[in-house]
């Protein structure tokens, strides 16, 4: 994990001094589920500070609501929380990114308790990257939670499984990003 970590920094740093045009951009990605039974939506906002065409990194808030419907007994909660994220993007088409996050959740896969609590997900991924008139890029990639928390929210997004039918915690995310400056 750790050299995995620090390729991916030494990669970014050697992107990061191939064009100087400092800037930044506001971001957001989104996830929507529904049935007869219930739905999800869920919004993330990003702010980025972009070091050169190749680099962008900043902070990052997100919100998801929940609810649902069990023989008329509804049902609904709300996770929240924060993180950082940074991706090294390659010549307009692909990009690698890594977003940490802590969200306050009141999900418990794995115990009785009744309170909320704060989860941590850590992505590593990476997919296409693209750039229209420069007025709105979307990147569109898989990412793998390294963390894989039992309690994580993103456990009702994870779509592969292995032949034992265990998760395993790979999600897929399209973003869309503005230039500010």
């Amino acid at each position: 994990m750790r050299k995995i970590c620090l390729l991916f920094c030494l990669f970014a740093t050697s992107l990061s001094f191939s064009q100087d045009e400092p800037g930044s951009e506001i971001g957001a990605d989104g996830y929507f589920s529904a049935s007869s039974f219930g739905g999800t939506f869920g919004i993330g906002a990003k702010y980025g500070y972009r070091i050169n065409e190749a680099f962008i990194f900043g902070p990052s808030v997100r919100v998801q609501r929940t609810w649902q419907t069990y023989y008329d007994q509804r049902n609904g909660y709300t996770i929240y929380g924060g993180g950082v994220w940074a991706h090294a993007r390659i010549a307009n088409y692909l990009f690698a990114g890594v977003e940490f996050e802590m969200l306050n959740s009141p999900l418990n896969y794995t115990s009785i308790y009744t309170g909320r609590k704060w989860v941590p997900t850590f992505f590593l991924g990476g997919g296409f990257s693209r750039q229209f008139n420069n007025a709105i890029r979307i990147n569109a990639g898989i990412f793998y939670d390294v963390v894989n928390n039992l309690d994580s929210p993103f456990r009702q997004g994870y779509f592969m499984h292995k032949s034992n039918g265990a998760l395993i915690p790979v999600i897929y995310r399209i973003g869309f990003f503005f230039p500010l400056s």
